[in-house]
């Protein structure tokens, strides 16, 4: 993978793509007492909770396009503090900061989503692979997970994103819970995002079937992948070509970010499988047991892995 495309900003290891100004704009945000904020590591069902939690506040009634999803739930690294300021509320920011690079305050919400390491590795994989010039010939697994375990991606280290966010799960304005969990009882989990976000949304859902069933609906695998799979070519163009009423000057950055020459790998696009237990398929042996000396130092004194205790893991 191509390791030059990423550089510090302030502390943080991110990609090229996402550009200085807005991320130091959404470092300096002040969030406002209605602002809701999902908070992942990358490819941790951030889209699905993203599309379900839109669905919660527009009574079943989510965005159709890309490009109204996008405003209606920026993703702030990309897009910056301003389309925070210009969002239509009730909306949702998209966040993939560890806690402390994430702009906090006590009246905000936050919903934190934790998937499992493996399968955030694999699907992390042929996500970052979409972004991998074409001239950059070692685009294998082996070498990925090398970086991966290095924490050499944007927002860094897996393990550190994660405990960042576990040790304020218990907070009241925190909502914590792992994707494994949506997965497996998803009616469940939606009341009780429902209720999260606000007792009135929890009451609407439990008082009409039809709306809880059109909730649930909306955000099928199926439906999400033919509104969401856009490469990021096609995500640049939407947000450079909004209309007057809805531009946003942070997004004309993206302007400099051109596409290298001979492009990008293929782009599996943001929603593919959704698997629990997929990296069974694509982890060999020496991949599962190389980091377990250097996971039992940085996760000692903590019990972060009992989240996964029943799927399974090595």
């Amino acid at each position: 993978m191509d390791v030059e495309s990423y550089r510090y900003v302030d502390g943080l290891w991110m990609h090229k793509v996402f550009h200085e100004t807005n991320l130091r704009s959404v470092f300096s945000y002040m969030p406002r007492p209605d602002d809701i904020f999902i908070a992942t590591y990358p490819k941790s069902g951030t889209t699905w909770v993203q599309y379900l939690v839109l669905s919660i506040l527009k009574k079943g009634e989510p965005p159709e396009t890309p490009v109204d999803f996008y405003l209606a739930s920026p993703f702030l690294e990309m897009m910056g503090a301003e389309a925070a300021e210009k969002m239509q509320r009730p909306g949702l920011l998209k966040v993939h900061l560890p806690f402390h690079w994430t702009p906090y305050s006590a009246d905000a919400k936050y919903i934190c989503i934790a998937r499992n390491p493996y399968d955030v590795c694999v699907s992390f994989y042929y996500y970052i692979k979409g972004l991998t010039p074409k001239y950059v010939k070692d685009v294998s697994f082996e070498r990925f997970h090398e970086l991966f375990i290095a924490g050499k991606f944007s927002w860094g280290d897996y393990f550190d994103h994660l405990l960042s966010w576990y040790r304020h799960r218990e907070s009241q304005n925190v909502l914590f819970m792992t994707y494994e969990m949506l997965k497996k009882d998803t009616k469940r989990c939606v009341l009780k995002i429902a209720d999260f976000l606000g007792e009135e949304y929890g009451n609407d859902l439990r008082k009409d079937p039809a709306l809880l069933r059109r909730v649930l609906e909306n955000c099928s695998l199926k439906n999400m992948a033919s509104v969401f799979n856009d490469s990021m070519a096609t995500m640049k163009k939407n947000l450079l070509n909004l209309p007057p009423e809805k531009a946003l000057r942070s997004v004309q950055v993206l302007r400099e970010l051109d596409i290298p020459n001979g492009g990008f790998h293929k782009n599996e696009g943001l929603i593919r499988k959704g698997l629990v237990g997929g990296w069974r398929s694509l982890f060999t042996p020496e991949q599962i047991e190389r980091p377990k000396s250097g996971l039992r130092k940085k996760l000692d004194g903590t019990d972060v892995m009992k989240l996964w205790n029943d799927i399974d893991l090595p």
